[in-house]
């Protein structure tokens, strides 16, 4: 679900969207094999280290043993956590690779293993399980790719068509979206605390706040949500979306409340998450907005808080409700959109009264909303 993006200053005319996975088309297809590696330029430090990951592991599965126990998970499972099942050989590259994914992204050593290794697309499980010897494909977040590397056991790169499902079994090099997407939430989450964007201080506040009510607080939440069905890549993997809700707090300051979507992998599907969206107890006014995300794998979230709290802590609050979507989408560097992360669809003047279907500003997607009350025990 990713969309190109223009015009980020004042109306934002198109989208960004969903993962992209790298990998290959049918090998009678294929362009011909090159002795040295063609890959695309990285676009980032994360496709740099999944690249160089993507090369290590189709070098290593010239090993019959170690090619079959990569068989058997990939068969077994949606996705392999490759650095924990490689020996000690591959093990050390691999590792180094997780480093540099988690430094780029923003996030501690503590994070563990992001690197994560899938078979490219179901119709290619029989050839794997017959003992077709895969290739090897790093993922990318650029939608619009046409061609893609995948690397063999001999070290040859094979350039192939990224929108037709091969035959010849990949297996594709991606992270774990939804471990980096908690631990980047929770690090964006610290980052605006400590820009002044939602400190523990605001929420501590919360029963006095104008929505408080005896014995608990009014909420919004979503029952159902859907985003719009696009055309995609075959190699295309889960999106991994998150909300960042935003208006003034109590003390009259901009606050930003991210929302993990862990559920809403997928455009063209309708979700009932019951899931709480806004908190009116944190907020002053009785309207807020919210600009729905993507990580499309790049997206280091300590450098995205800066750049939000940069820019929202500048408005003033005038007394009244002002509408902070723009200023949201003002703050990500114009750079930024050409990779991660991605503007999906944003809603403005969201109330504590809202009940029923409320459709994106871009078109993208939709909300059905309705106010739920959280009762103290």
């Amino acid at each position: 679900m990713r969309h190109p993006h223009s015009g980020l200053r004042g109306a934002v005319a198109t989208v960004a969207a969903s993962l992209i996975a790298l990998t290959v088309a049918q090998s009678a297809t294929a362009l011909p094999a090159t002795a040295a590696p063609r890959a695309h330029a990285p676009s980032s430090a994360v496709t740099v280290a999944e690249d160089q990951a993507a090369r290590a592991i189709a070098g290593s599965l010239s090993d019959a043993s170690w090619r079959a126990r990569v068989r058997h998970a990939a068969l077994a499972s949606d996705e392999v956590a490759v650095t924990e099942l490689a020996g000690p050989g591959l093990r050390p590259a691999l590792a180094d690779a997780d480093r540099r994914i988690a430094a780029a992204k923003g996030l501690g050593p503590d994070v563990g293993s992001l690197l994560r290794l899938r078979l490219g697309d179901d119709s290619m499980r029989g050839a794997l399980a017959s003992g077709v010897t895969p290739w090897v494909a790093a993922a990318s977040s650029d939608e619009d790719v046409r061609t893609v590397t995948a690397y063999d056991s001999r070290g040859r790169a094979h350039r192939l068509d990224a929108r037709k499902a091969p035959s010849h079994p990949v297996y594709v090099v991606d992270i774990d979206g939804s471990k980096a997407l908690a631990a980047g939430l929770d690090v964006l989450q610290g980052e605006l605390g400590r820009q002044g964007l939602t400190s523990s201080a605001k929420r501590s506040q919360a029963s006095s706040g104008p929505t408080a009510a005896a014995g608990g607080f009014w909420t919004t939440r979503i029952t159902q949500v859907r985003l719009s069905d696009d055309e995609e890549p075959w190699v295309k993997g889960d999106a991994e979306i998150y909300t960042l809700v935003t208006g003034f707090g109590l003390d009259g300051t901009v606050r930003v409340d991210p929302v993990d979507m862990p559920y809403l992998d997928n455009d063209g599907t309708t979700y009932s998450p019951n899931q709480i969206l806004v908190n009116w107890s944190l907020y002053k006014y009785n309207l807020a907005d919210a600009v729905m995300m993507e990580d499309d794998g790049s997206t280091n979230y300590r450098d995205l808080a800066k750049a939000i709290a940069g820019i929202l802590l500048t408005i003033a609050d005038q007394g009244t409700y002002i509408p902070l979507v723009n200023a949201v989408l003002d703050a990500i560097p114009d750079d930024w959109w050409t990779d991660d992360p991605d503007y999906v669809d944003s809603w403005y003047t969201l109330a504590q009264s809202d009940n029923g279907t409320r459709y994106g500003a871009r078109g993208n997607g939709w909300m059905t909303l309705q106010p739920y009350f959280v009762q103290e025990f």
